[in-house]
């Protein structure tokens, strides 16, 4: 890893645990932030390991600009991994979503993932490098109201097989990160959303989905409180970056190796039955 990794979404939670971890092993982490004062608390707490750069990836000017600095970074014009972290939480009844909000959740968390990526392929190629996508168990079972976040994660999975398909010609590995609850803020940000998203709908919509919306909340910010932390995550990460043949897929937490297992191996039917049950009662809980 002597090239340098780079990750988006590095300014809070699981992308900020990443680069922090990586930083301390000794490797060069470019670290995406949306704002330079992330950047600079994000520089304070990783030392001069850290080299902050501003990415957006839902903005193909910050990515070129990003590629270009770590081209210059570095005189080989190589980089050694890939993280792609950066997403966002879309949560709310589909049958009241608006589209637009379906669109940003692709376009965060699926068409940003794959443009930062083939923005890096060329230095990722010089540099023998990898690529790890965070995807989630989500990705595996979509739970009621989480159907636009899980759509997006179903989404990466599809782009990581085919990407680690297609790049095994040039030896770039593709592993993917399922985990399960993660204590970050996204948990408190994603109850927000859906707190907004309910206050903007038909009163139909709150007779149809109120009490779900309400229970949805309450496991969002239990997953806030309760998750594993990200620190955890950032550590199967590394072993991705690091394993001489690195798996395709990391499950992460004891919650997704559960819903994992009943995702692989349970009729859809159960698992409607079971998804239903969660309205009142405990619920694999998604990261």
């Amino acid at each position: 890893m002597q090239h340098g990794i780079l990750i988006s979404g590095a300014s809070t939670g699981i992308g900020r645990a990443c680069a922090l971890d990586l930083a301390a092993r000794g490797v060069r982490v470019f670290a995406g932030v949306r704002r330079t004062e992330d950047g600079d608390a994000l520089r304070a707490a990783g030392g001069d390991g850290v080299v902050p750069v501003l990415l957006d990836v839902t903005d193909g000017a910050t990515i070129a600009g990003t590629v270009e600095a770590i081209a210059a970074a570095n005189g080989e014009r190589a980089l050694s991994g890939l993280v792609n972290n950066a997403g966002i939480v879309v949560a709310g009844p589909l049958e009241f979503l608006p589209l637009d909000d379906l669109r940003r959740s692709f376009e965060a968390n699926v068409v940003g993932l794959l443009a930062l990526t083939q923005a890096c392929l060329p230095l990722l190629r010089a540099g023998r490098g990898r690529i790890v996508n965070m995807s989630s168990i989500s990705g595996r079972f979509a739970s009621p109201l989480l159907g636009p976040y899980a759509a997006s994660k179903y989404a990466v999975e599809a782009l990581s097989d085919a990407l680690r398909r297609e790049l095994a010609p040039w030896d770039i590995p593709v592993a993917v990160i399922e985990p399960g609850a993660v204590a970050t803020p996204i948990w408190e940000k994603s109850a927000a959303s859906a707190q907004a998203l309910l206050d903007g709908l038909p009163a139909q919509a709150h007779g149809h989905y109120g009490a779900d919306v309400e229970h949805a909340k309450r496991r969002a910010l239990g997953a806030a409180r309760a998750g594993i932390p990200a620190e955890a995550v950032a550590a199967v990460v590394h072993a991705a970056l690091t394993a001489a043949r690195p798996r395709t897929r990391y499950l992460v937490g004891r919650d997704a190796r559960i819903g994992a297992v009943m995702a692989r191996w349970l009729p859809d039917r159960v698992l409607d039955l079971y998804a239903r049950s969660t309205r009142t009662g405990t619920a694999v809980r998604d990261g």
